[in-house]
């Protein structure tokens, strides 16, 4: 290869962030956002069909707390070891691998004869479709031009969400029809159809910038989106203002420029995703047994509900580049904790109500959320993005662990559901305390090199 010549020098970031969306990146936004779809469907169906396992498995709801509970650390070892794994070896060969593992475990889960096979099962499998969100993201961000990253990043987690929507269609209309095998033999067969999707999908290019910035590849796929681009010949990529990158890897998040945003998006994880495991696996169950609302008929009013969750996720995406983003999360968190704190002393029977402050929970719960993705998405340089989503998530995880483990307890407890859904609405005040914190701490900038210019 020539040597590198003075000059000789191509910013991959400014290319990517100057080109129009066309085809390329509709089609990686499209493949992105149906490959979310089966992981947010494989996530979360087993809380909204729980009682219905556990009576096919020949036991009670309070049986399945071990299988939420070993889903919940399967997810956080996935979310631990997964994302960094991406950044050493690509997001596409890690997708692929985790298509293939979470598609695969579900269909022997179908089979399971007990609640030790499935607990163990389902916890293997969250290693897997964990993994899928962080990843996902950090490859379309890398994909799609500045000017429109946040709106296809709130695209692809509507589709997330998506997912959750589908499982609760199933529920509600083809439970019966399906039984609670066929949603996991669904939830398997899908995605490894799907691998074949990845095929038309090409590796990030700041992935291969920041493994080898003299990589000859580079150039070839720069050529490939853009047939007039002017690549110097022996040419060093390079990444917009990245400087080197440092040794440490993942590790520099933890060092004195980024410590402070670390700890707070990790604690804000802990709750936000902790909350959403504890209220995505046991809401159904609680108000089946506390309120007699049929599974079925909360899957029904769920449908709807999570159309604010939709709209949330749009409308978080749409206002972060228009107003202060703290601001804007921590009002989404506070309206959250309020509406979780009504849904247990709300009345299923007065269905306008209920299905309404079902809407705007989802609404906050989802677009707050959002909220953090992008704050984990753009407070980390490329080199260690996709394992500061996955770590924040990770921490998301724990709190997947403790949440359910302790909503379990409450449920065996019999403690009163209004008393349940006080305690949980505290977390979503402690995000709202963070994100201001985080806000200050930050002088209102998201991005940390904004910071320090």
């Amino acid at each position: 290869m020539a040597s590198i010549a003075e000059g000789a020098r191509f910013d991959v970031a400014a290319f990517i962030d100057n080109r129009s969306v066309g085809a390329r990146e509709v089609l990686v936004l499209a493949i992105v956002s149906a490959l979310l779809l089966l992981d947010g469907f494989d996530m979360y169906f087993l809380g909204k069909i729980l009682p219905r396992i556990a009576e096919g498995l020949g036991g009670t709801s309070v049986d399945m707390a071990p299988v939420v509970t070993f889903q919940q650390i399967g997810m956080f070892v996935g979310a631990l070891i997964m994302p960094p794994l991406a950044d050493r070896i690509g997001r596409k060969p890690v997708l692929l691998l985790c298509l293939l593992g979470f598609g695969g475990l579900s269909l022997g889960a179908a089979y399971s004869n007990g609640f030790t096979m499935l607990t163990w099962l389902r916890g293997i499998s969250g290693v897997f479709f964990s993994a899928m969100l962080p990843v996902g993201l950090a490859l379309l961000s890398e994909t799609t031009p500045k000017h429109r990253r946040a709106l296809f990043l709130s695209i692809a987690l509507v589709c997330f969400s998506g997912g959750n929507i589908m499982s609760g269609v199933m529920t509600a209309w083809w439970l019966d029809e399906l039984g609670w095998e066929g949603f996991f033999i669904l939830g398997g067969v899908l995605p490894l159809a799907a691998m074949a999707l990845l095929l038309l999908v090409p590796e990030s290019l700041s992935y291969r910038v920041n493994r080898n910035p003299t990589d000859p590849r580079i150039a070839a796929m720069i050529r490939r989106m853009d047939s007039q681009a002017e690549v110097p010949e022996g040419a060093y990529f390079y990444i917009g203002t990245q400087k080197e990158v440092s040794p440490l890897g993942p590790l520099a998040m933890f060092g004195k420029r980024y410590l402070p945003q670390t700890v707070l998006l990790f604690a804000m994880c802990f709750f936000s995703m902790g909350n959403i495991a504890l209220l995505a696996n046991y809401l159904p169950t609680l108000l089946y047994e506390y309120k007699g609302l049929a599974l079925e008929t909360f899957a029904f009013y769920m449908i709807i509900g999570y159309i604010g969750g939709a709209c949330g996720t749009l409308v978080m995406g749409w206002l972060m580049d228009r107003v202060n983003p703290f601001v804007l999360i921590a009002s989404y968190f506070i309206v959250d904790a309020v509406m979780i704190f009504s849904i247990g002393r709300l009345a299923p029977e007065v269905a306008i109500v209920f299905v309404t402050a079902l809407v705007v929970w989802t609404f906050c719960q989802t677009g707050g959320q959002t909220g953090i993705n992008n704050l984990a998405t753009l407070a980390y340089p490329p080199e260690m993005r996709s394992s500061g989503i996955g770590w924040a998530g990770a921490m998301g995880r724990v709190g997947g662990i403790v949440f359910p483990f302790l909503g379990g307890l409450a449920l065996a407890e019999a403690l009163p559901l209004d008393t349940i859904m006080t305690i949980t609405a505290v977390p979503a005040l402690m995000i709202a305390l963070l994100v201001f914190i985080l806000g200050r701490a930050n002088g209102g900038q998201i991005d940390a090199r904004a910071r320090a210019a």
